[in-house]
């Protein structure tokens, strides 16, 4: 038999069963083992009428999911997010109240909540909404079961294990400490993105871009320019911040600085690359309307180089972040999200840094998503976006 079999107009495949007889298996275990140790007031056993609950609610789950082979996939995704989130709400309240006092029992039910969350994103997967906006709704809410998920198990297995906070605190001290310190952390990132970040990538890529033009012109100037540009891509960071230091001193224009160093070269590759990427026939055809070189460059070459150029825009906005946090390691004013992250390093408080942290990936993440949303607007006649 294939791996795969079709039934009706979806396909469905052994994974998403197991898993439902997993999760089922699990209850059952878990349900039994207070009868056989006599021991169902712990942690690890937590109480008998709950577990038979759990039992019952995993036949249910289990239920539920052959029933939505039948077409009715938005609701079992919707009742096996509640049941997993449910799951994992007790599963947090009780391992908070005894940490460090997971016993079998416990693993077994966090086994179980795993089994169920990884069914309801495969219904979510399975799910082919008709409207635009259900559409992008669906495609944000799957990466973002996916997260929670991962910051659930996260806080189980920090607690359960009880792992010193020193090593690596629990999500939930990390966002109460964030949530205590945010006049802190608003200052960090004003002066690292909104300064060092934000004015370094305009700089740095928009002179890339001019440069590029220039280089696509004169003939010379792009034999010699891209080997340079190599080879300065290839510069490690932690050379380049403590020289841009001492030129720029230790406010924010020595982490621009250090952000067009990082950016301005691959603008420059993929933008020379873009413009080369006409093939002769649009060329000749631009010929035989006897177009100028700028008609040319406006109307043909530039829309055919925005998919390489927004490739460097996306691959910038990350190593901007990162080159600016990097470069605040070598001296800067007592603010900024590298400042922090060192100096608190210092101290031992690691809440702190992972909430220094999580803001940077959060402003690092909605930055590229922002140059995407860009990019969807400027190339909308490419294939990629209209697929």
């Amino acid at each position: 038999m294939s791996a795969r079999v079709q039934l009706g107009m979806r396909r469905f495949s052994p994974v998403p069963s197991a898993l439902a007889w997993l999760g089922l298996l699990c209850g059952l275990v878990v349900w039994l083992l207070p009868l056989l140790s006599g021991d169902a007031g712990s942690a690890g056993l937590l109480s008998q009428p709950m577990l038979a609950g759990l039992a019952f609610s995993a036949l249910a789950i289990l239920a539920l999911h052959r029933f939505s082979r039948q077409g009715f996939g938005q609701y079992a995704a919707l009742v096996l997010a509640a049941a997993s989130l449910g799951l994992a709400q007790m599963l947090v309240r009780v391992i908070s109240d005894h940490p460090g006092d997971a016993g079998p029992g416990f693993w077994l039910l966090v086994v179980m909540a795993w089994a169920i969350a990884w069914l309801q994103v495969e219904e979510m997967a399975a799910l082919s909404p008709r409207g635009e906006v259900a559409r992008r709704a669906l495609d944000l809410a799957v990466p973002l079961a996916f997260g929670v998920w991962l910051l659930i198990l996260w806080q189980l297995l920090v607690t359960g294990l009880a792992v010193p906070k020193v090593l690596l605190p629990p999500p939930s001290d990390i966002w109460a400490r964030g949530m205590a310190s945010l006049p802190q952390l608003w200052a960090d990132f004003r002066q690292t993105f909104l300064k060092g970040v934000l004015i370094g990538y305009a700089i740095g890529c928009g002179s890339g871009f001019l440069v590029a033009l220039l280089a696509d012109r004169v003939d010379f100037l792009r034999r010699g320019l891209l080997p340079v540009g190599n080879l300065v891509s290839a510069l490690p960071i932690i050379g380049i911040a403590p020289i841009m230091v001492m030129w720029f001193g230790f406010d924010w224009p020595s982490k621009a600085a250090v952000v067009v160093v990082m950016t301005f070269f691959p603008m420059l590759v993929n933008t020379v690359a873009g413009l080369a990427a006409a093939g002769r026939i649009e060329r000749d055809l631009m010929h035989t309307y006897a177009a100028s070189h700028a008609q040319t460059l406006v109307k043909m070459r530039l829309p055919l180089a925005m998919p390489f150029v927004f490739n460097a825009l996306k691959i910038n906005s990350t190593l901007a972040l990162i080159g600016a946090i990097v470069a605040e390691f070598f001296g800067t004013p007592i603010v900024g999200m590298g400042f922090r992250i060192s100096s608190e390093m210092g101290r031992m408080n690691v809440d702190m840094v992972w909430a220094s942290i999580a803001v940077a990936a959060l402003a690092g993440s909605l930055f590229y998503g922002l140059v995407a949303l860009v990019e969807r607007a400027v190339t909308f006649w490419h294939p990629s976006v209209r697929g």
